[in-house]
């Protein structure tokens, strides 16, 4: 059911279905609007988080995935549009499961390979981001320049995958199969209520921008997602990929009949010369808008490591799951 839904959405927005392949019309090379960046020091400081209370879970786990040093990357989007072959009309990059695409199930992502240490199976993507002073082998690629996305993408420098708890009470074990998107695509034409971009410079957590940063020489451009994290206790999926997992209340606490459950952060961080412009991937009409940043998550975890990660969270324990041979790895 939620697969013809996802289909008849796509189709309201605009796709042109010809069997499982989806089309777009094509757009000229395109730069982000005027105005898309703006220097560190324009950037307001953070907003203080909320204070963990007596019963907060603080712990976190962090799980090193790598940095797509693979290059997977496709123009699909299996959470919003399942089944729907290059849905996305832009490019994604993946860390986690190394089969994620438009077909995936979840029965073909339990038995595929990983990035992630600690057999950690989710899919985690996002769009990829280009420096626009450079070409891209897919200039002429469906999702590439013939949607307007051009440019050569980039490799994070580093990727961190994060969970965290709540500062208001311990957190519920999350459901096995969980689907999630934070952020908007179509942002930049809409009334931006969805919008959850946050752009940044590293050296500087928690200070974000809707814009592309101008950050000093030296220092790495960010980009922070925040994913939902109060879950409705029944469903894996909702129609709109939204409903049934939503954000917490500013206090951090969660809205009536959801329950908290450990929430994800993802981290990229991208070394970019001083002075040279760069952009995200986007719908076309998006004009590759710096607001339209967003991500996605599927979780692929056994009973037994999703219990773990709970524990760890609520106990106020700092977990890591590093992979052999890789950088700080201790076993």
């Amino acid at each position: 059911m939620l697969t013809m839904r996802s289909a008849l959405l796509a189709l309201c927005l605009g796709l042109v279905v010809t069997g499982v392949v989806a089309n777009r019309p094509a757009g000229p090379s395109a730069s982000p609007p005027e105005g898309s960046y703006t220097a560190l020091a324009d950037i307001p400081d953070p907003a203080p988080l909320p204070r963990p209370g007596p019963d907060a879970a603080t712990g976190s786990l962090s799980v090193d995935c790598g940095r797509n040093e693979r290059g997977h990357r496709n123009t699909d989007n299996v959470v919003v549009s399942p089944g729907l072959v290059g849905g996305a009309h832009h490019t994604h990059d993946y860390v986690g499961n190394v089969s994620t695409d438009a077909l995936s199930t979840d029965r073909s992502l339990a038995a595929a390979a990983t990035t992630c240490a600690g057999g950690d199976r989710s899919a985690y993507y996002w769009p990829v981001l280009r420096r626009l002073d450079r070409h891209g082998p897919d200039a002429d690629a469906h999702g590439g320049g013939r949607h307007g996305n051009t440019g050569e993408i980039l490799v994070p420098s580093a990727v961190r995958v994060e969970f965290h708890g709540s500062p208001v009470s311990r957190v519920l074990v999350p459901p096995k199969g969980l689907r999630m998107i934070t952020g908007d695509p179509v942002a930049g034409t809409t009334d931006r209520g969805r919008a959850r971009a946050q752009w940044g410079c590293s050296g500087h957590p928690e200070r974000f921008t809707t814009d592309y940063p101008i950050c000093p020489a030296g220092g790495g451009v960010t980009r922070t997602f925040d994913f939902p994290s109060c879950w409705n206790g029944l469903h894996t999926d909702s129609p709109d990929h939204r409903s049934h997992i939503v954000f917490p209340l500013a206090d951090g606490g969660c809205p009536r009949a959801t329950f908290p459950v450990p929430r994800l952060r993802l981290t990229l961080t991208y070394d970019i010369p001083a002075g040279v412009r760069f952009a995200v991937d986007s719908f076309p009409e998006q004009r590759r808008a710096p607001v339209t940043d967003h991500a996605m998550f599927i979780g692929v975890l056994s009973d037994a490591r999703r219990a773990a990660l709970t524990d760890c969270v609520n106990e106020g324990r700092r977990c890591r799951a590093v992979r052999p041979g890789a950088a700080g790895a201790s076993g």
